[in-house]
Parts: structure tokens; C-alpha cells; sequence
């Protein structure tokens, strides 16, 4: 049972029972994840004190220009997982292909690889607004000892076996799911714990918020453009608000609490979308399911795509599930 200002150590130890492969690694991979999100808040909340602010000089496999935070954000989480030795394969945002993590005897027995957008919405930094990291664990599918494959990654969400995200906002939280439930659990500074502070997450069921980048309109798909004209109607309860902060951490962490959807659809300058579906949508999908909310492409259920590459990129309707269950309609009306 969950207990309001329980720490994140006591509710992963008392929780464990109900997680199928309850070996503790699972444990101790949350736990790790804690403390490089610690690492990575501490020099979050230092910008603009220390020389972290700005572009690093280089793109990554996707041709964004890297911030300098997504870069120590990048190495602090794959540092973290690697030295602990609890992970078998790590696949970023950040790099061009999954990295092997061998052990000290040069193979590996671990079960976990995870997936990882080490600092979404980075470039929101400078402007200091809230930014995050998200990561999805997938059991491998390959002999155990052997180094991992490519379809150790190449998995449909539906096989996740946890996802979460962590916003470092206002306050610092991490959120995240092993199946049974959402949880949130906020750090205090002070002693650098996390506590349980949003028990048994849940979407609701409808909402009044809808998140989109409307500056791309005109390069929306015809669905997505009646959708909006739908949210702006004064009709019922509408017209809705309009929120979007450029952050998906943010944007789908408001939602969560406030009821909304958000929208990033492919468009005639990205015909595939842009978020990818690997680190950003499988995680986030799982989460929103877990919580009663809905995840799509417009047209099929995120969980259920099988990817074909790391760092496919998918379009992504995700929130409370009336509103989900709306925009596909204007999306398969047309």
C-alpha cells in the first residue's frame, strides 16, 4: 500500500513482490536511475552559475545540435548504469547505435537493456524553463552471457517492463511505472531523498488542455488542422486552452494532473513525425496507459508498433483518453 511521503528506496524494496523477475535488479536499476537524476539536477539547477548553458559544437544522429547539458546529462546516466553493472545494453538519444556493456569477466548476465532521452527539452534551459529525462527497460530477448543485438532494442512497447520519466522543474520528480500503477515522488534538497508525493497517478478521463505547436499548422495534416478548429470552437464545454511549453517531460507531466492531450504530428517538413518512438513515445505511452490515459500514432496504439529502427520516429497523440479518442476520428475521417 502506498504511503504519502514514503521514500523512493522504501517503495521500490516494498513493491518488489510485484514485479514477475524479482531478482532485485530491476530494484537496483531504478535506484541507479535516482541517483544520476540527482547528478543531473544538481548541474541543472547551476546553469547559468557555471559554463553549461549553450551548444556544445556537435549533432547528434538526428542532426539537432547538442546542448552542452544534453552531453554531461548523456554521459551521467550512461556512467551510472555502466559501473554498477546492472544493465546489459544502453541505447541513447545522444548516440548513433546501442552500446554493449560488458562485465568484468567480459560477458554479461544481466537482463535489462534501457532506452533513454538523457535531457529532453534542453534547449529550453537557457530560457529556464522545466526540462526532463525519460527511459524505457526492456528484459532482453537474447541469451543471457552473450553481448546484445540490435533486436534486444527493437522491441513493441507493450514488452517494457518499466518506463518513467524525471522533470526537473520547480521542484525535481520522477515518475514512473513497472506495470502496476503510477507513482511520483518528489526530491528534497535538503537530504537529496525522493519522496512519494503523487500516489496512483491518473489521467482524467476528458480534459480541457491541448498541447500542440501550433506555428507548424500549415504543415499539419488535414485531421490534425480539424481537431484544433474543434478545441477553439465555442461549443459545450469548449473552446479548450491552448498549452505548450516545447518540453514533452513538461507538457505531458501538466497534462497528467490537469487533463489534456498532446499532439506532435508528422507534417509535410517531417512525414514521419519527430518524436522518436524508441525513448520518447514507448515510455510515455506506457505510462499514460498505466495512468488511464491513451497513446496513438492518430490511427494505432504506440505499444503495438514494431520498430524497425533505433531511432524511428513515430507521430504522437497522447493524453486523457476522450480527447485521444477525438483527434483520431478527425485523423481517420480524412
Amino acid at each position: 500500500m502506498a504511503k504519502i511521503n514514503q521514500s523512493l528506496g522504501e517503495f521500490i524494496i516494498e513493491n518488489q513482490s510485484e514485479f514477475k523477475y524479482s531478482s532485485g535488479e530491476l530494484s537496483r536499476l531504478i535506484n541507479s536511475i535516482r541517483l544520476a537524476a540527482k547528478v543531473v539536477n544538481h548541474k541543472v539547477n547551476k546553469a547559468g552559475l557555471v559554463d553549461i548553458l549553450g551548444t556544445a559544437g556537435n549533432s547528434n544522429i538526428q542532426g539537432e545540435d547538442q546542448q552542452k547539458l544534453d552531453v554531461f546529462a548523456n554521459e551521467v546516466f550512461i556512467n551510472t548504469l555502466t559501473n554498477r553493472e546492472i544493465v546489459c545494453g544502453i541505447a541513447s538519444e545522444e548516440e548513433d547505435d546501442f552500446i554493449t556493456i560488458k562485465g568484468r569477466n567480459e560477458k554479461n548476465d544481466n537482463k535489462y537493456v534501457v532506452l533513454m532521452d538523457p535531457l529532453d527539452g534542453s534547449s529550453n534551459i537557457d530560457v529556464n524553463v522545466s526540462v526532463g529525462t525519460i527511459f524505457s527497460i526492456f528484459r532482453r530477448i537474447t541469451p543471457s552471457g552473450t553481448p546484445v543485438t540490435i533486436e534486444d532494442f527493437l522491441q513493441p512497447g507493450i514488452n517494457q517492463v518499466a518506463a518513467g520519466y524525471i522533470v526537473y522543474g520547480t521542484s525535481t520528480m520522477i515518475v514512473y511505472t513497472t506495470g502496476h500503477g503510477v507513482n511520483g515522488f518528489t526530491l528534497n534538497p535538503a537530504i537529496g531523498t525522493y519522496y512519494l508525493s503523487h500516489p496512483n497517478m491518473k489521467f482524467p478521463e476528458n480534459g480541457k488542455i491541448y498541447s500542440v505547436n501550433e506555428g507548424n499548422y500549415v504543415h499539419f495534416p488535414q485531421g490534425v488542422k480539424d481537431y484544433i478548429k474543434y478545441c477553439q470552437k465555442e461549443e459545450d464545454d469548449r473552446p479548450y486552452t491552448s498549452r505548450y511549453i516545447g518540453s514533452l517531460v513538461s507538457d505531458f507531466h501538466r497534462n497528467m494532473i490537469k487533463g489534456g492531450i498532446y499532439i506532435y504530428p508528422n507534417t509535410s517538413k517531417d512525414p514521419n513525425g519527430k518524436l522518436r518512438l524508441l525513448y520518447e513515445c514507448n515510455p510515455m505511452a506506457m505510462i499514460a496507459e498505466q495512468a488511464g490515459g491513451k497513446a496513438s500514432n492518430g490511427y494505432e496504439r504506440i505499444l503495438e508498433i514494431k520498430p524497425t529502427t533505433l531511432h524511428q520516429r513515430v507521430p504522437f497523440f497522447c493524453g486523457s483518453t476522450k480527447m485521444v479518442e477525438k483527434a483520431e476520428e478527425f485523423m481517420k475521417a480524412n
